[in-house]
Formats: C-alpha cells, structure tokens, sequence
C-alpha cells in the first residue's frame, strides 16, 4: 500500500528522480490498475482504510492518465493551412524490414519521414526498396548500432545540423523544411540515450533538455521520434511546457502503446511521439506495425500555418551527406 501512494505522489508532483525510478515511472498506467484492484480486494475483505487509500491512488492516476483517450479542444487552429504528413520509425539496430517501411510510406503518402538506428547498410537497403523515389530529399547521419538517425523528405531540406547530445553519442538532426506556400517548419529527429542506468538517466535528461523550445515570433517546430519517455515522465512534459503538443495526445490516441512489439516483457509503453508547436492542428494519427522492428511506426497529419518565412539559407549551408 506505501508503495502505491508514494508512487501516485511521485508521479502527481514529477519526483522521479535517477535510476531506477526514471524508467519505472512509465508504467504508471499499470500502477493506476493495480491501484483499482488493490482497491477493490481490500474492500471486499473489509480493510477500509487500505481500500480507501488504493482509491485514492486510483482516481488520482487516473485522472492524470485517462484524459489521453480523449481529443483535445483544437478550436483556434487553422484547419485550411498546408498539410504535412510526418512518420518516425525506430529500425532496431537496422533490422527492420527496409520493405515494410517503404511500403509504410506508400501507403500513408508520408511527406517526411524520420528513422532511429539508422545504419549503413540500412540506408542502402531502403534506397534499394525504392524510398528516394517517393522522398528524395534526405539528411542522413547513418552509423552502426542505435547512433544513426536520418530524415527523408519529399520537400526541400535545409539548414541541415546535429543537435548536441551526450552519453552514447545518438544523432538527433536538425533541419529546415521549406513546404509550398506554408510557414518555414524546422524538424529534429529526437532520440536521446535510453534511461537503463545512473549515468543513462542522466544523458536522457541532457538530451531532452538539448530541444529546442517552439517560438512564436520563430519556424514552426516538429519534433519526433524516440523519445525514450512517456507522458508520464516529467522531463517530456518539460518539453512539451515549452511550446508544444503531444499529437497522438491532441486526438485521444496517446494510450496506444509503441514498444516493445512483439515481446511480452516489458510491458508495452507509448515512447515514440509526434510533438508539434501548438500553432499546428492535429488532424489524426496512426500507429503501425514495422516488420523486423521492436518499435511501432507514429504518423500523424498536420495542418501548418501558411505564408510567413523566416529567413533563407545562410552562405554555406549543405544537406547532409
């Protein structure tokens, strides 16, 4: 019973702190259900101050849980601006099907695509499968193992840069997404280091800390991919309390678990995420299966501002290679 109320006041004021209650906080969901069963067996045996207590815990997790099966109010964004449909894919080290994911792309008409453990050899498979011919732009930043990271487009990239990460040393580009007759969009390709241990937990944080805060008067900013973090983590919400909106979250579908797939153990959580300026309408999103990946794929459709720019390319400035 101490260890369900001390995790409901953890989670409810963001206490968690170092390894390993930073990844264990994840699983607050679950915590939230075995609260209504603690709840309910301790009433039926007639411990009313235990079952009173799990109640509480339960109404409390729930109340910070539940709310992310329902749309949120969208009213006051623009509903007729350009639309952008975005996907992020984690490949698993490379092993993802490079078929499975173009075919992804294909069928969801994506208009830029972001991967996670992008390795060499995946790049070359993914060009053999026929992803340049649907998104020739690119910003790659392939590596071996979980480092790589790449972003595909089927429009104009620049401004092309990596943010600085730490720990395990994962690339997490940046670039400038030019869209006909809609605002100037800047995308990061978000994957900091996964919180597994002490030192772990705090490259997570740096990494989370290293994204860039959506400004008003600025491009309008997109991040997404593996953020190694749920909701209920309170360094993403940090993230999102600088400007931006969890989109499956925005449209009632952040319950939806995206990893592990196809595994019992862990238990499933929602750590790839689509999080958009909150000048961006939401319109859906969908979570897919990815042959040969442990991950599930997030796309989501966006509706962006329209005609404000905000500066070109500086003398210089190269996509990646």
């Amino acid at each position: 019973m101490a260890i369900l109320v001390a995790w409901g006041v953890v989670r409810a004021f963001g206490l968690e702190r170092g390894f390993p209650m930073v990844p264990l906080i994840a699983y607050t969901p679950l915590v939230g259900g075995a609260a209504v069963l603690v709840a309910l067996i301790a009433g039926v045996l007639r411990f009313w101050a235990a079952a009173a207590a799990a109640g509480a815990v339960a109404v409390l997790l729930a109340a910070l849980v539940l709310p992310r099966a329902f749309p949120a109010d969208q009213s006051g964004l623009p509903s007729d601006g350009p639309e952008l449909r975005v996907m992020t894919a984690n490949l698993f080290l490379g092993r993802a099907d490079p078929g499975s994911v173009v075919e992804l792309v294909r069928a969801q008409d994506v208009d830029l695509l972001s991967l996670q453990e992008l390795t060499p050899k995946e790049v070359r498979a993914l060009r053999d499968a026929g992803l340049d011919r649907l998104l020739p732009e690119h910003a790659l930043f392939a590596a071996p193992r979980s480092a790589g990271a790449g972003l595909f487009s089927r429009w104009s990239l620049g401004h092309v840069s990596l943010i600085p990460s730490s720990g395990e040393r994962l690339a997490m580009p940046q670039v400038r997404l030019r869209i006909p007759d809609a605002a100037d969009v800047e995308v990061v390709d978000v994957h900091p280091p996964p919180p597994t241990g002490s030192q772990q937990v705090s490259d997570w944080e740096q990494g989370l800390r290293s994204l860039p805060s959506a400004d008003p008067r600025g491009p309008v900013r997109i991040l997404l991919g593996d953020f190694n973090a749920t909701l209920d983590h309170q360094a993403l919400r940090d993230v999102l309390g600088r400007g931006y909106v969890d989109a499956a979250d925005a449209v009632g579908k952040a319950l939806t678990a995206t990893w592990p797939r196809g595994r019992l153990l862990p238990p499933t959580v929602t750590i790839d995420h689509v999080l958009v300026d909150d000048r961006v309408r939401v319109g859906d999103v969908g979570i897919h299966d990815l042959t040969g990946s442990d991950h599930r794929s997030v796309t989501a459709d966006l509706v962006t501002p329209a005609n404000r720019r905000f500066g070109a390319d500086p003398p210089g400035t190269s996509r990646g290679p």
